[in-house]
């Protein structure tokens, strides 16, 4: 009897024991499951809304690391709550755009050397296209010639940007393009490229260039473009027309450059210089920059093109297509 009572006795303290066992081992358990479900993920939101990612994968990582790990990890996780969420990659990449593209006193946007601090353009033009039936773009036709669209900067004889040059671009009819291709191809085997400064010009722009020349007060660009000429008479005196063959779409104002450094080749005068000096059989030149002006003149001619006496720098394609349209669309 003593035997089976003492048997009963240790079976229970088992018992007891076991299920103790089994309720510390529950508490574990639901404190584990407790802790890892309390954390809710957190959403990081970029500036359009989108949620790109949250913390629900960071929480596998866990299990995986030490105590001191799992430490850390949550440190980091906090002060980056504080940072708004500085370690999303693309808010990161954002934030280094808006620090290295600044914008000047115009509103522009530009670059900094890295190296010299100084400000570098960064402006991109978009082509808006619709150009009318018969007109391109010259450099998707010309794609090795270099243009300096004067007429769309504030440095020309005006002083200001021209009406309807809304973009640096050069836009001419598709035959004139096409002979001016030519031009430039025969001219590359000697060495040269061109260096395009104007070709299509809306009528409204020749409407500015008049109203430009009555006012007599204002000479701010005298020095630099028609030092010797009194402005009020540069339409009598043949340099600006009041239907100008650019309207036309086949006329063009050019030079050449060296193919290898990109320099300008010596003309004896600049660009859009109103005197006699750009006249093309003017003595006011050396022998080497008449035979530069030639150069280029006999090239142009071989093609097509039909010089002006007066500007060294002016050609109309002889056999234009649209020889009686001036037209006014916007150059952008």
């Amino acid at each position: 009897m003593m035997k089976r009572a003492s048997t009963i006795y240790y079976a229970n303290i088992l018992v007891v024991i076991s299920l103790s066992i089994i309720v510390v081992s529950c508490s574990t358990n639901t404190e584990q499951e407790d802790l890892l479900t309390s954390t809710e993920p957190t959403a990081i939101v970029t500036e359009d809304g989108n949620n790109k990612e949250t913390n629900e994968n960071i929480l596998p990582q866990l299990d995986e690391q030490s105590t001191e790990d799992v430490s850390t990890g949550l440190e980091e996780v906090e002060q980056d709550d504080q940072l708004d969420y500085k370690h999303d990659p693309e808010l990161k990449e954002t934030t280094d755009n808006e620090s290295s593209n600044k914008e000047n006193s115009e509103g522009e946007k530009v670059e900094e050397d890295s190296a010299t601090g100084e400000e570098i353009s960064s402006e991109v033009i978009v082509k808006q296209g619709n150009l009318p039936k018969g007109f391109v773009y010259l450099d998707e036709v010309i794609p090795t010639a270099q243009f300096e669209m004067r007429y769309y900067s504030d440095y020309n004889f005006v002083g200001a940007q021209i009406d309807g040059y809304l973009a640096p671009l050069a836009i001419g009819t598709r035959v004139m393009a096409d002979a001016l291709l030519k031009v430039s191809n025969e001219l590359e085997e000697m060495g040269y490229q061109l260096l395009i400064y104007d070709t299509y010009r809306p009528a409204k722009a020749v409407q500015q260039f008049l109203a430009w020349s009555k006012d007599t007060d204002d000479i701010d660009m005298k020095e630099d473009f028609y030092p010797n000429i009194d402005k009020a008479t540069l339409f009598k005196s043949g340099y600006l027309s009041s239907k100008s063959g650019h309207s036309r779409g086949s006329t063009v104002d050019l030079t050449l450059i060296h193919k290898d450094t990109k320099q300008e080749v010596d003309m004896g005068s600049p660009y859009d210089l109103l005197d006699e000096i750009s006249h093309f059989s003017t003595k006011l030149i050396t022998d080497e920059q008449a035979s530069n002006r030639q150069l280029l003149q006999d090239v142009m001619v071989k093609y097509g093109f039909k010089p002006y006496s007066k500007e060294w720098w002016h050609y109309v394609l002889k056999n234009e297509p649209y020889p009686s349209t001036y037209y006014d669309f916007d150059i952008q």
